[in-house]
C-alpha cells in the first residue's frame, strides 16, 4: 500500500511516470536484504548493527513517503507552480543512499570461528627412544607355566550303536550314501554277506525299523530312486 505513495513522490521528483515506480522497488529490496542479512548473520558479527539499523530505516521511509504523499495529494501542501526544493533533493537522494548501504552489507565480511588444525601425527623419528618397562603379567592361581607340556585335544570316539539283529550291519552301510535304500538294494546287501533271503516285511518292518530307531536322522534321508527293469 506504499508503494502509490513512493511513486508518486519519484514523479514529483522529476522522473518519468514509468521510472518513478523503481522508487517503490528500490525501498522494497531495502527492506528485505537488509532483514534477510540482519536475521542471518550472529550476533556480534560485523555488519549485524548495520543490518539491523537499514532494516528500521526502510520501514521508516516507506512509512515517511506514504504520509508526505498524501500530504500533496490532499492540497494540505501543493507542487504549484513546482515540487518543493526539499522534496526533490530528498527523494533524489534515496536509491543512491539505499545502493550504497546495500553493497556496504555485501562487502562486509562475516566473522567465521576458527577451527582447530589436527595435531599431526607422530613419525618414527620423534618417537621416544627411551624403553619403557612393561609390568610383569599377573600371576593367576590357575595360571599353567609356559614350560609345561599340554597335551592335545583329542575329540571323543563316535558313540558305538550295537544292534539287536546282525543282519542290520549289512544294510547300515547302504545309508552311508546320503540316501534311504529301497527294498531290493538291502535284500541283495544280505545276501552278498552271506544271510539267506528275507521276506519284504523283515527288511522293512523290522531291520530298517532297528536302524532308523536308533539313527532317527537316517529315517530323514530321501528314498534312493527305483531301477526300473533291473
Amino acid at each position: 500500500m506504499c508503494a502509490p505513495g513512493e511513486h508518486h513522490l519519484g514523479k514529483l521528483a522529476g522522473w518519468s511516470d514509468t521510472l518513478a515506480w523503481g522508487m517503490a522497488g528500490v525501498l522494497a529490496a531495502y527492506a528485505g536484504i537488509a532483514a534477510a542479512v540482519a536475521s542471518k548473520r550472529p550476533k556480534g558479527a560485523p555488519g549485524k548493527k548495520s543490518a539491523v539499523l537499514g532494516a528500521w530505516l526502510s520501514l521508516a521511509t516507506a512509512m515517511s513517503a506514504q504520509p508526505v504523499s498524501h500530504m500533496f495529494v490532499t492540497g494540505h501542501w501543493t507542487a504549484e507552480p513546482r515540487p518543493p526544493v526539499w522534496l526533490v533533493v530528498t527523494v533524489s537522494c534515496v536509491p543512491p543512499l539505499v545502493l550504497g548501504h546495500l553493497l556496504h552489507l555485501a562487502a562486509t565480511p562475516v566473522r567465521v570461528t576458527p577451527v582447530a588444525a589436527p595435531a599431526a601425527p607422530v613419525t618414527a623419528a620423534e618417537e621416544p627412544t627411551d624403553p619403557v618397562a612393561v609390568p610383569p603379567a599377573p600371576a593367576w592361581a590357575l595360571a599353567v607355566p609356559a614350560s609345561a607340556h599340554l597335551l592335545p585335544i583329542v575329540p571323543p570316539a563316535p558313540k558305538v550303536i550295537e544292534y539287536d539283529d546282525e543282519r542290520c550291519y549289512a544294510i547300515r552301510p547302504l545309508y552311508e550314501a546320503g540316501l534311504r535304500p529301497g527294498t531290493k538294494a538291502m535284500r541283495t546287501a544280505l545276501l552278498a554277506a552271506g544271510f539267506a533271503d528275507c521276506s519284504d516285511g523283515i527288511i522293512r518292518g523290522k531291520l530298517r525299523d532297528e536302524i532308523e530307531r536308533n539313527e532317527p536322522h537316517l529315517a530323514l534321508l530321501p528314498p534312493a530312486p527305483v531301477s526300473i527293469g533291473a
